[in-house]
């Protein structure tokens, strides 16, 4: 990837990345795409589809609760072409290369990548779902819509169905099965490690409930 190419589409992103919601914001962004560079080092991946599709994988961001979310991978997606068919110097043959690989890139719509590239930053965006960073990320969104911490009445899903009642359901939903569809050794490792650490704030968060006399 041309370096001027690259700081140009930074700059970009960055100017457009929401600024209301901190679990989307430039620092997820830049995140996933510095993750992205790592794993796409060690498996040899074309950065100048890799570079714009981690950078503009969340450049459209709805609420969760908002009935557009669905759309955003494919907004996104559009926005990236758009922006890259106006940069002469961008290889215009690798554009619908990056558009696919944005659009595979949602965990809800559970798609399979077929594209190297699209591999790579399906696992490095599923990372930020997994170990200290996914907790904030969690808690931020549920506090934008109003979501209590955890369902009192089962407040670690052993009930059954996952309804996503509170920010704790997601745990149970997401953060804790990612790590079983990374696609890269590298990104498989750092997964463990992180989903790890989740198992272990759960533990204490137990002990605190039990401290509490809640449970």
């Amino acid at each position: 990837m041309n370096k001027v190419i690259e700081e140009k589409l930074i700059k970009i992103m960055q100017g457009r990345q929401t600024k209301t919601d901190p679990s989307h914001d430039f620092h997820h962004v830049y995140r996933v795409f510095k993750l992205a560079q790592e794993i796409g080092k060690k498996e040899k991946a074309d950065f100048d589809i890799l570079v714009p599709a981690a950078l503009f994988h969340d450049i459209i961001v709805y609420r969760k609760d908002n009935s557009k979310s669905k759309n955003e991978t494919n907004e996104s997606a559009e926005y990236a072409k758009n922006i890259l068919k106006k940069i002469k110097d961008y290889p215009q043959n690798k554009i619908e290369q990056v558009v696919i690989c944005i659009k595979q890139c949602s965990f809800s719509k559970g798609i399979k990548p077929d594209l190297l590239e699209s591999k790579i930053l399906q696992d490095a965006d599923r990372l930020e779902a997994t170990g200290a960073i996914s907790i904030m990320r969690t808690f931020s969104s549920g506090g934008q819509m109003n979501c209590q911490f955890y369902d009192s009445t089962d407040p670690f899903c052993k009930k059954g169905n996952i309804a996503f009642r509170s920010c704790l359901d997601l745990f149970y939903g997401r953060l804790l099965i990612v790590e079983k569809g990374m696609h890269t050794k590298m990104a498989k490792k750092i997964a463990k490690r992180r989903t790890r650490f989740l198992k272990v704030f759960l533990a204490e968060f137990k002990i605190e409930l039990k401290e509490s006399k809640v449970i």
